[in-house]
């Protein structure tokens, strides 16, 4: 286990460097000026030659990369240029917003996802199993944004249960939750859908293994089978797709978050996307990369204790 660990420590070392200097050589290559976006079209080449020097970037490549990777590495994440705050703060308020989202949508898909699931496996060509699937497919296909504009005209405007849109802050917890309660069902239903297929196909495999026989042959009654033998034996791939679903959810909330005005990380790069705020769009998207990495790292680990199949076929 401690080899397997290790292996996986050093893809993960590694996959952090090179998406880092990918992000920092695609900030360089993307059209426009900086400095010119920030003084605006009327603004002379002295002043945005002044501007340029003043905020580094008329600097080597190499320099500025070395800067960024050595500020970040000791917690400096730089100042934001539209802002003209410290990034760190940004990023952090707005994942303040984006992390609870993402678990309160993870959280309604798995529970979702897990018993609709098992329950059409354990009626494998049956009406139940064709009505799940079929509800699964509508849940895959139809776009989060149309939904969550349909829960909105439904739910806030129509009933008025819960607020349109905006985040009042975490200092009124009953109102925060009841803010993200639309979007994070906007959000949940397309993983449930995705989570029931998988959930599905690997019950249905785990179903025809020899200790399921075995299980029933003994008088373990049905459903028990399925949810004490089937499902913990079949948690491998589910897992692994739930992993990827939450990095998701977090990187994918951008345009949820438009729709309900919420302050989340996803509004803030499209933000500094706009304004052309440099060190804020590096430092959000390798926050983005460096969740998705953790969480398959998590997820591999998890597997392998789960399968030690998975540790021997790694080595």
């Amino acid at each position: 286990m401690l080899l397997y660990l290790g292996q996986r420590m050093l893809i993960f070392l590694a996959t952090l460097l090179l998406a880092s200097i990918v992000v920092f050589v695609f900030m360089q290559i993307l059209p426009g000026d900086t400095a010119q976006t920030m003084l605006g079209p009327t603004a002379t080449s002295d002043a945005v030659a002044a501007l340029s020097h003043k905020l580094g970037l008329d600097l080597p490549a190499p320099v500025r990369y070395e800067r960024w990777i050595v500020g970040a590495l000791h917690g400096d994440l730089g100042v934001s240029y539209a802002y003209g705050s410290p990034i760190a703060p940004l990023i952090a308020a707005s994942l303040a917003v984006s992390l609870p989202l993402a678990l309160m949508a993870m959280t309604l898909a798995a529970i979702i996802g897990l018993a609709a699931g098992v329950y059409a496996a354990g009626r494998r060509g049956h009406a139940g199993d064709a009505m799940v699937m079929g509800l699964s497919q509508v849940g895959i296909a139809v776009p989060n944004f149309w939904l969550a504009i349909l829960l909105v005209l439904t739910f806030a405007v129509t009933w008025r249960l819960v607020p349109a849109g905006g985040f009042p802050g975490w200092g009124q917890p009953a109102r925060a939750l009841g803010a993200l309660i639309l979007p994070a069902l906007a959000l949940g239903v397309v993983q449930a859908a995705i989570i029931t297929r998988v959930t599905r196909s690997a019950v249905i495999e785990a179903l025809s293994e020899d200790f399921m026989r075995t299980a029933r042959a003994k008088g373990v009654p049905r459903r028990a089978a399925l949810w004490r033998h089937a499902l913990p034996n079949a948690l491998t791939p589910i897992l692994t797709i739930m992993g990827l679903q939450f990095a998701n959810l977090i990187a994918g909330a951008i345009v949820i978050e438009n729709v309900f005005v919420l302050p989340g990380l996803g509004r803030l790069m499209l933000q500094s996307i706009s304004n052309r705020d440099t060190p804020v769009v590096e430092n959000g998207v390798m926050l983005l990369v460096v969740i998705v990495m953790a969480l398959n790292f998590v997820v591999d680990i998890v597997c392998a204790a789960i399968d030690p199949r998975l540790r021997t076929s790694a080595t």
